[in-house]
């Protein structure tokens, strides 16, 4: 029996054959024609030249263009990142911040006050993602998915009004079957239970008319951006987070999704490791604001009024936190630039655990300028990977980045998928970011941003038990490489931007 994935592979593969039989039937056929779609082809490519796109992103398109006239810019015009995608897409509307404001305090200013260093960071997430600092929130870290898994279980029981499910991946298994009886005994004693899931992410993992047994147990269910096996560039705007929020009170976020191997029930990749946290009380109302922001974009629905789901209690403080989101369909690479507001002001060191590394220019540079500054930059990576070409591409950065002084460590019991960065023990990010072309440029991600917390201690001392565990990758293992494997990672790398 072939399942949904086989079957979008095998449109795709004709339509891409179609497309080449009818580049040869002009070839031979409709000279004029097939002239003009090469004049065509010039026009794109200077027109990429001029657009404000990150260099490594507009490269390979003309390198394809180049090579495969006339092929290459009609492949360019369904697939890549044209108006004529772009009109497709409805915009995402602006988060309601006027109700936001209501709740807000002024906690941006405080921070920036007692810590100026994050002043930039701060005021960016808040400027461009529309996301404010928070503080009277509690955090508590968890550097396992099953750790996380078990306060999920206790938490989703004492939900009383609302539970939000936001997930890239959910597998049938153990994990989902304990969470869906807790979900579907909510749903029917009148708790809102709405669950949102990319329809590409568990294309293969969630079978044909889940959506309608979901809805039967009274669950709200919306497949996000649905796949439709055509050839357009929205296909790859992929909803990546995972976030999980019950009464507007409690949040959970990281990189864990909802399949038995996050929580090391199955094992595919030796160990997996990976991470993820709960907040409780004000800062909340960002993950809130996020999931009903994609829901109401996801569902073509009118705004949710946002004050009726905001969080109802205070706690202590546990030092400023700052969830935030970023979004393909607008200019700014949200992802990306905090990263690189971490790097850029670290004056002692650097921890990143990533499960892809394919980076673009300005990124290795702030890498390799932190590192001969003399700023402690270190970097894990799977040892087990999951993709073995994107391992391959992963690979081929660290001649460069160790050439720098960048210290390169691969997790030696299996698979790492935490996406974390941490700097100097006064800041961190933990979320849904990898560092990778997709996560900067092409997914809805999401993170949060932690400032002066107990979470930031946590995260570096996690890091330098994974480094503990894993092997460091010396100078010579770049050299050893062969001149094959180094020529067809050099040929991904330069695609990897549009794969």
């Amino acid at each position: 029996m072939v399942n949904r994935r086989s079957i979008s592979i095998a449109l795709l593969l004709i339509q891409f054959l179609l497309t080449l039989t009818f580049l040869y039937w002009l070839s031979h056929r409709q000279f004029i024609l097939y002239y003009f779609l090469e004049f065509i082809s010039l026009c794109v490519i200077i027109w990429l030249i001029r657009k404000n796109d990150n260099p490594a992103y507009k490269i390979p398109w003309i390198i394809v263009i180049l090579l495969l006239p006339p092929f290459g810019v009609l492949f360019y015009i369904f697939w890549g990142n044209t108006p004529f995608n772009r009109a497709r897409l409805v915009k995402i509307r602006p988060l309601d911040s006027e109700q936001l404001e209501q709740k807000k305090q002024s906690s941006l200013r405080e921070l920036c006050t007692r810590s100026p260093r994050h002043r930039r960071m701060g005021t960016y997430l808040h400027k461009i993602a529309g996301m404010t600092v928070w503080k009277n929130t509690a955090c508590e870290y968890f550097p396992l998915g099953e750790y996380q898994f078990e306060s999920m279980l206790i938490e989703l029981k004492k939900a009383e009004r609302f539970i939000f499910m936001e997930y890239f991946i959910i597998d049938l298994g153990e994990m989902w079957d304990a969470i869906l009886s807790i979900l579907a005994e909510k749903a029917q004693s009148g708790v809102d239970v709405r669950i949102m899931y990319d329809d590409v992410g568990c294309i293969s993992t969630l079978p044909p008319g889940y959506r309608r047994y979901l809805t039967s147990l009274g669950i709200r269910v919306v497949a996000f951006n649905r796949f439709i096996p055509m050839m357009n560039t929205y296909l790859n705007y992929r909803n990546h987070r995972k976030v999980c929020i019950i009464d507007g009170n409690t949040g959970y976020m990281g990189g864990i999704n909802i399949a038995d191997e996050y929580i090391n029930r199955r094992e595919r990749f030796g160990h997996w490791k990976d991470t993820g946290f709960r907040l409780t009380g004000d800062g909340v109302a960002n993950l809130t604001a996020l999931f009903l922001q994609l829901w109401d974009f996801a569902t073509g629905s009118q705004p949710t009024p946002l004050a009726d789901y905001l969080p109802t209690v205070s706690v202590e403080s546990d030092g400023y936190v700052q969830p935030f989101a970023d979004s393909p369909l607008d200019a700014f690479n949200v992802g990306e630039a905090a990263y690189m507001h971490i790097i850029n002001s670290a004056s002692r060191y650097v921890y990143i655990t990533t499960p892809y590394l394919t980076l673009d220019n300005e990124m290795i540079t702030a890498l390799c300028t932190a590192a001969q500054s003399g700023v402690d930059v270190r970097i894990v990576t799977p040892g087990i990977p999951d993709k073995k070409m994107v391992y391959a591409v992963t690979r081929s950065y660290y001649a460069q980045l160790i050439e720098s002084g960048v210290k390169i460590y691969e997790y030696a019991p299996g698979f790492i998928h935490a996406k974390m960065i941490v700097s100097d023990n006064d800041t961190a990010i933990v979320g849904t970011i990898n560092m990778d072309f997709r996560s900067f440029y092409l997914h809805f991600e999401c993170a949060c941003a932690f400032y002066r917390s107990s979470i930031v201690d946590k995260v570096r001392e996690d890091i330098l038990d994974c480094i503990s565990k894993s092997r460091i990758v010396e100078e010579d293992f770049c050299k050893n490489v062969s001149w094959l494997t180094s020529i067809g990672a050099s040929v991904l790398r330069a695609l990897a931007p549009i794969l």
